[in-house]
């Protein structure tokens, strides 16, 4: 299979929601891969998309335009007709070890509390 986009995506895993028909038809998707110019969607359930509708990007609820390049039962190629969506693509492996570093300067927060305490 030829690679056509002109640009390499990251790997994301972000939940997101198709809208469509004013806003009065919406389905949850997660969006498995992103760049400035598209994204890669899946469903949980095979769905059907307009041309085009409107992703709106969680946690951040930014919203972009976007219309569909390739589709099938549960996924879909999307562009972004917007100029530049307001998020960008952060990879999984960069957002695992944010969480991990996280998690770790909880636990040494709390250390530190523990051990700042007068012993009675």
């Amino acid at each position: 299979m030829q690679e056509r986009r002109s640009e390499q995506r990251g790997r994301t895993y972000l939940g997101g929601r198709v809208a469509f028909n004013n806003r009065w038809s919406t389905v949850n998707c997660l969006i498995r891969n992103m760049s400035a110019h598209g994204a890669m969607i899946e469903f949980s359930d095979p769905v059907v998309l307009p041309g085009d509708f409107e992703l709106t990007l969680y946690p951040k609820g930014s919203s972009l335009s976007a219309r569909v390049v390739w589709r099938d039962a549960t996924t879909a190629g999307i562009e972004f007709l917007d100029s530049k969506p307001a998020t960008t693509a952060m990879p999984i492996a960069a957002a695992r070890q944010i969480r991990n570093l996280k998690a770790e300067r909880n636990k040494l927060a709390q250390r530190v509390r523990d051990l700042s305490e007068p012993a009675i």
